[in-house]
């Protein structure tokens, strides 16, 4: 496992930038955004869930979503 350490203003920032770009036509929470933002944020290219509405937020976002 590895820590690292978010910058919060940057993932804030992605986060709204997220928001305004697929929240109207997703109807996506904040915390899905937020965790979105957060992969984006640290680099990620794979996001797991099981929760419908991330997963579409992910893939829209070109992460490959898991499982």
């Amino acid at each position: 496992m590895v820590v690292v350490t978010a910058d919060w203003p940057d993932i804030h920032r992605l986060a709204e930038t997220l928001s305004k770009r697929h929240t109207m036509t997703g109807g996506h929470r904040a915390f899905d955004v937020l965790h979105v933002a957060t992969a984006l944020h640290l680099g990620a290219r794979e996001f797991l869930t099981f929760d419908t509405n991330q997963r579409k937020l992910a893939a829209a976002e070109k992460l490959k979503v898991k499982p």
